[in-house]
């Protein structure tokens, strides 16, 4: 097996960043991009989120590519909101794209303080635009 300590800071919105994660959804997304991301081999550092994106630290497991990580998540998370909640007013989705970001190990606490801190950043405007991007308009 081969030897490798990756990090990556991934961060992605819901479709058209409508803000559809409440309290309730946002226990079975954390649930089930826990629970995928260990049957990938994958251990996650950190997860949270406000409305309308998440983020997420991990070290992915060198035989999955950072693409497989990412669809298996989050088609996995979507389809557990929609199976669990099936009578909320707006299907859950995810946006197509994704943002991530690799980073050493000397910076993980820096990543999962700014990702434990998600809601107060939004709240308070401390966010830091690198670190919040999703997509390609960066």
């Amino acid at each position: 097996m081969p030897f490798a300590v990756c990090y990556y800071h991934v961060i992605w919105s819901t479709h058209g960043r409508q803000p559809l994660i409440t309290p309730p959804i946002e226990k079975i997304l954390f649930e089930t991009i826990q629970r995928k991301s260990e049957l990938l081999k994958s251990p996650i550092h950190a997860i949270n989120s406000v409305k309308d994106h998440i983020h997420v630290a991990v070290s992915i497991a060198p035989a999955v590519s950072v693409a497989e990580w990412v669809g298996s998540v989050k088609g996995a998370s979507t389809h557990e909101v929609n199976v669990m909640l099936p009578n909320i007013p707006t299907r859950f989705q995810w946006q197509k794209s994704y943002g991530v970001l690799t980073f050493g190990r000397t910076h993980l606490p820096f990543v999962v303080g700014y990702i434990a801190g998600q809601k107060d950043h939004h709240r308070d405007k401390t966010t830091i635009d690198y670190l919040e991007n999703s997509d390609d308009a960066f």
